[in-house]
């Protein structure tokens, strides 16, 4: 990109809502301009000027996001030809095995689910439109990753600091090596309780009609009594179908 085609003021405003998450619900001026990089007096500038357009809120000492901050997401949903091209087919994987039925799209160390279709259940279960896991935690993303470069596979492990948060979680770099070689190997994934106890996914690629790898579908299920053998049989035709319908499609 050409130097006086940037704008940094906008690519710092960006940044300043990037700063905040889970763990840095609400910051002060100071603790905002630590994590992107700015002095306190531009940040608090910022910080000043997402307010007036509504994308943060405050209480005159700390700042938050304000629920405006959804519409960039959402404009991204509505815009985007992938989620639209590929509801009515996860429909139709709902329909035929009576599971949640998701998209997912990689983010550097995140998969973000950009499509979901539900079943009609009391509780909906699996990940939510819009959510964000890291990668290897969900069947989708270790799809992905299976699916890139060797060379950009071993950058990203090189860089992936692990998480765990069940005892099923992968949780060393070898284990993962090895997970997404038998993925690429096999063409599909199936994880049982990597980020959450008692839920199952299993995910394979989607490809455009280059054969590039663009995003992935997943079935996410609760594992009750049915052993990850036969919940893959049962629904990885499914997937593998509505996969090869897509492909000249996305």
């Amino acid at each position: 990109m050409d130097d006086k085609d940037w704008i940094a003021g906008a690519a710092k405003a960006l940044t300043i809502i990037e700063a905040f998450d889970e763990e840095h619900a609400r910051m002060t001026p100071t603790m905002v301009a630590g994590r992107a990089a700015l002095s306190r007096t531009a940040a608090r500038r910022y910080l000043l000027t997402l307010r007036e357009l509504g994308y943060v809120d405050t209480d005159g000492k700390l700042f938050w996001l304000a629920p405006r901050v959804l519409r960039l997401g959402q404009s991204y949903l509505d815009s985007a030809r992938l989620p639209r091209t590929v509801q009515p087919f996860l429909q139709r994987i709902t329909a035929a095995v009576q599971e949640t039925a998701l998209v997912a799209i990689l983010d550097e160390h995140d998969v973000v689910y950009v499509a979901r279709n539900g079943v009609n259940r009391a509780m909906a279960v699996g990940f939510v439109l819009g959510s964000r896991a890291a990668a290897p935690l969900s069947s989708a993303g270790l799809i992905l990753l299976a699916f890139q470069a060797p060379e950009h596979i071993e950058q990203w492990l090189a860089s992936y600091e692990i998480k765990v948060f069940t005892p099923q979680t992968y949780s060393t770099i070898e284990q993962l090596r090895e997970v997404l070689a038998e993925a690429r190997r096999n063409g599909y994934v199936v994880t049982d309780q990597q980020l959450e106890p008692g839920m199952r996914g299993v995910a394979v690629p989607l490809r455009d009609r280059h054969g590039s790898v663009v995003a992935a579908i997943s079935v996410s299920m609760p594992i009750g009594q049915e052993s990850a053998n036969a919940a893959l049989h049962r629904v990885l035709p499914a997937l593998q179908e509505t996969a090869s319908l897509l492909r000249n499609l996305v």
